[in-house]
């Protein structure tokens, strides 16, 4: 690891916090911890980490109010967030991914699923999906990859890194279909069935957030994502 990264892992049972600490500090990264969610988010405004890790119930201030004040914050929302959930509803894991968060782990995890997902989540801080143009605008989106802005219109639309890399992989090649592991392999994540469901997650809130261009993401049944050629 060419540099220490420092992760922040906010998480009160002392059993997995225990879990979490070990199988980081194992591979290299420097973790900072805290107990509760007022503990959690100072740290993380002090320390300005490399990744947040958040468990969503926690005592003083939930995960999901820790993650949208990183992500409304200018000085932090670059962190990435990787949300812990002991609950796999859909409805926890939309709601998170919708505020910010760039990807989310169900309890029970195993070690090397945790690492996986923290070391995804650090490539895409520093990996791209250019083609050598830094703006790309495509039926009314407008993606800048050098400011990290994202317009529907007029409208500048806040997307979480995820997010953005996905984006600018469709609109790069409108017409073109890319399959989950397609999209897994192009914006530096990796890892097996679980991560891949994810990409749904993160398709399902880009939609959301295009609001009368959701259409311009057109799903291909059995096969993957592509941006809509017109």
């Amino acid at each position: 690891m060419s540099r220490q990264y420092r992760i922040a892992v906010v998480e009160d049972e002392h059993n997995i916090l225990e879990v979490i600490t070990y199988n980081l500090r194992r591979e290299g990264y420097r973790v900072l911890e805290a107990r509760d969610g007022v503990e959690g988010i100072d740290m993380i405004r002090r320390e300005k980490p490399d990744l947040a890790l958040l468990d969503i119930m926690l005592p003083g201030m939930d995960g999901l109010q820790i993650c949208q004040s990183i992500k409304t914050d200018v000085s932090l929302r670059h962190i990435p967030v990787l949300m812990v959930t002991a609950r796999s509803e859909e409805s926890d894991v939309v709601l998170g991914l919708g505020i910010g968060a760039d990807d989310y782990i169900v309890k029970p995890f195993s070690p090397r699923e945790l690492v996986a997902r923290v070391r995804a989540s650090l490539r895409r801080l520093g990996q791209s999906t250019d083609d050598g143009r830094t703006v790309v605008s495509v039926g009314g989106l407008r993606l800048d990859s050098e400011r990290h802005r994202f317009h529907v219109g007029e409208e500048q639309i806040e997307l979480t890194a995820s997010e953005f890399q996905i984006m600018n992989l469709l609109m790069r090649s409108p017409g073109r279909v890319f399959s989950r592991e397609d999209i897994l392999s192009l914006t530096g994540s990796s890892g097996g069935i679980v991560i891949e469901r994810n990409i749904d997650t993160h398709v399902k809130s880009i939609r959301r957030k295009l609001g009368d261009s959701r259409d311009l993401v057109e799903t291909v049944r059995g096969v993957g994502y592509r941006f809509r050629e017109d």
